[in-house]
């Protein structure tokens, strides 16, 4: 990696701020010259004792930015006496910790930050062209990497969600990363239901149920060394799973090519979602990896892609059955879901 296509910064409150260019020679000297209080974040932690499920409590957030105009947007560069989070006065790809952070300080521990896709605010990650896409991997390995090696943390997640529907606060286009102080819940139950697996038959649960299915007829898309297939079990209308035809466990894993075969393949699926309706679909999305200093054969590196968008003027709620049972309800067959997916990525909007 040149050293120049990368620069970490502080911000006004002692925030770190990391450039991740698409190529070296861009001035990133700007400096944060806002008026801010001291980042002290004051999240905490509580075990839920029936569960043994850990609960985060980040009351600060009630005060964070929401849906603010395009021309107060803080995820755009400083330009023209506007002070935003992003000092440069234009960027490729920016990483900084969340000035609300649901996590950190002494009280809960952990980090969270920011992943700025794009200066452009009207764009999206599906109109990102290949050479970002490369730097968007770059910056998510190296978080990857570098938040795992934090104390106290157990587990890297990265996301990005996108729509008011699903609760995004900014249009801008952009992800977070959360440097869990704990193994979530559904993280450690993947593990031990894959360790079962492993113990009663041998070998790798995600690599076996990732043959099922290239056997089946839920494929969205393939290329040489990644599939996307919309599960047997979908809780959700459009759910789609990308995973590597090879056992990797985390991002870091994969070899710079490989990862840009990945996100681009992200990239496509991204697209379908858009050409299923009239409208861009709300959607949430994330990375599975290994816990840090987990077994690595037991963790299957996958990337999830769900819409709660049923039909073109019908969302999916998280009803009685979901929120208060865990029991998911899908409105829409997955072999229908997979097949209106694979039309949209050649048809457009409103393929069916």
């Amino acid at each position: 990696m040149d050293g120049d296509a990368q620069r970490a910064v502080r911000l006004a409150d002692g925030r770190e701020l990391i450039y991740f260019d698409d190529g070296p020679g861009h001035d990133r000297s700007a400096r944060d010259r806002r008026d801010l209080p001291p980042f002290a974040p004051s999240s905490q932690l509580r075990l839920d004792p029936l569960l043994d499920e850990w609960v985060i409590v980040a009351a600060h957030r009630q005060h964070r930015t929401n849906l603010p105009a395009a021309d107060a947007c803080p995820l755009c560069p400083s330009a023209g006496g506007r002070r935003t989070e992003i000092p440069a006065p234009g960027y490729h790809v920016v990483t900084f910790e969340n000035r609300y952070p649901s996590l950190g300080g002494p009280p809960a521990g952990g980090r969270c930050e920011v992943v700025c896709f794009t200066d452009e605010h009207g764009s999206s990650f599906s109109a990102l062209p290949d050479r970002r896409l490369a730097t968007v991997a770059r910056a998510w390995t190296h978080r990857t990497r570098e938040l795992s090696r934090l104390p106290g943390v157990r587990y890297v997640f990265v996301f990005e969600n996108r729509g008011d529907e699903i609760g995004a606060t900014l249009q801008h286009p952009h992800g977070q990363i959360y440097a869990y102080p704990f193994v979530p819940s559904r993280v450690a139950r993947a593990a031990e239901v894959a360790r079962r697996y492993r113990e009663e038959r041998g070998g790798c649960l995600p690599c076996a149920v990732v043959a099922a299915e290239r056997a089946g007829g839920r494929v969205v898309a393939e290329t040489g060394r990644f599939v996307a297939f919309v599960p047997e079990a979908a809780r959700w209308p459009f759910e789609v799973h990308i995973h590597p035809l090879r056992h990797a466990a985390s991002l870091p894993d994969l070899a710079e090519d490989e990862q840009a075969e990945l996100m681009a393949l992200y990239r496509d699926v991204l697209r379908r979602f858009e050409g299923l309706f009239e409208r861009p679909a709300p959607y949430m999305a994330h990375l599975d990896q290994a816990p840090v200093g987990g077994d690595a054969g037991l963790a299957h590196l996958s990337m999830r892609v769900f819409t709660p968008r049923r039909a073109a003027d019908k969302l999916k709620y998280l009803a009685a059955s979901e929120s208060g049972a865990g029991a998911f309800i899908n409105d829409v067959l997955p072999e229908d879901a997979a097949r209106m997916l694979r039309v949209a990525g050649s048809s457009g909007p409103g393929a069916v």
